[in-house]
């Protein structure tokens, strides 16, 4: 079955690099090297996010106390609350909380506040490097839910390096633009055109 790629649940990454409340700055600083990574959630002892140290509130609490930032521990050091998500969270959502934060970065947390993953901006551009297959497969969903069956299985769906190319008899050229926008709006798209079945 094709992946639709339309929640955080699709593009996101497990298992996650996270830090205790007692791991200290030295241990912190580790894993952000160690992992690639600009920050690391913080857990309670039963899994749930209880805030966020990124390499930004290192370097503060370096500046502000350079002699003690050392023996700090992620209580101390951490942003609370973390911006989270849940896993069935729109794709879109997620980048939309990144962009108003300022963020690279969000744990994704299930009902009980539990971490299950992490989804990246570079996560978030996964849907834009899906294959031509996938893409095609995910038009057609978008297809069936405006359109009658027989109407959506009329429409031949082709695909060249994300640019798409709708052929087929649809009942009203008014539904043509509706069409193109509706196809356009789908992730990893780069271009459409609708072409109306000529007329024998």
């Amino acid at each position: 079955m094709t992946r639709q790629w339309n929640t955080v649940a699709d593009v996101m990454t497990h298992p996650v690099i996270a830090a205790g409340r007692d791991t200290t700055y030295r241990e912190i600083l580790k894993m952000l090297q160690e992992w690639k990574v600009s920050a690391v959630p913080v857990l309670a002892g039963d899994g749930r996010v209880v805030g966020v140290v990124s390499e930004a509130d290192l370097l503060l609490a370096g500046e502000r106390d350079p002699w003690h930032a050392p023996t700090m521990t992620a209580r101390d050091l951490l942003t609370s609350p973390a911006v989270c998500v849940h896993p069935e969270s729109p794709i879109a959502q997620a980048a939309r909380a990144m962009a108003r934060q300022h963020l690279k970065r969000l744990p994704v947390v299930d009902s009980e506040g539990v971490l299950v993953g992490i989804v990246s901006r570079s996560d978030l551009l996964k849907i834009h490097l899906r294959s031509d297959e996938e893409l095609a497969d995910q038009v057609r969903i978008e297809l069936l839910a405006v359109l009658h069956s027989q109407q959506a299985s009329d429409v031949d769906v082709r695909v060249e390096e994300g640019r798409i190319t709708l052929t087929g008899s649809v009942a009203d050229t008014e539904e043509l633009p509706v069409l193109e926008r509706l196809v356009r709006a789908v992730p990893g798209v780069v271009d459409v055109e609708v072409r109306p079945a000529t007329k024998s």
